[in-house]
Formats: structure tokens, C-alpha cells, sequence
């Protein structure tokens, strides 16, 4: 199986250097994950939406995936309770 290749939007690269140190390496994992199964087991796709979504520990990490390119876009990571908020 090909590898997808993974961005991070600007907003989401500031929402995970915001988080406490003691979480974002787990979360950097989590994501680089994704290049090897964008869809792994524990992922849901979101209602009404083209968006996926991972948990990782108390926080969420919300990504679109572009099958006919090979690339997963990171869209929002923040804690479960404030992710699925809208602006």
C-alpha cells in the first residue's frame, strides 16, 4: 500500500502547540500514523461532513483525505470537548 502523505493546516499546526507538552508527542505520533492507514481502526467519519476524526487520549484530531492523491490534511486537533465547535 502507498504511503499518503500528511499537511497540517496553519490553524491546526498553532492548535497543537498550544496543547501541554506532556501530549503533543503522543498526538505527533497519532497523526504521523495516518500516513500509513488514514482510516484506522477507532476512526469515524464525521456527520454531514468530508471529515474524519481520530481520538488520541482526552483530545480529537479532525483530518480530510484525498484518496486519488495520497494526502491527509490535518484540519483541527483540540480537546474533545471544544473540537466539533463551530467558529
Amino acid at each position: 500500500m502507498d504511503e499518503y502523505r500528511v499537511f497540517l493546516k496553519k490553524s491546526a499546526a498553532r492548535e497543537i502547540e498550544l496543547l501541554p507538552k506532556k501530549d503533543i508527542g503522543r498526538i505527533l505520533e497519532r497523526i504521523d500514523a495516518l500516513r500509513h492507514n488514514p482510516r484506522p481502526q477507532g476512526s469515524e467519519k464525521l456527520a454531514g461532513v468530508e471529515l474524519y476524526r481520530v481520538r488520541q487520549g482526552s483530545y480529537r484530531i479532525v483530518y480530510s483525505i484525498e484518496d486519488r492523491i495520497l494526502t491527509v490534511w490535518i484540519v483541527k486537533v483540540g480537546h474533545r470537548r471544544e473540537v466539533y465547535r463551530r467558529q
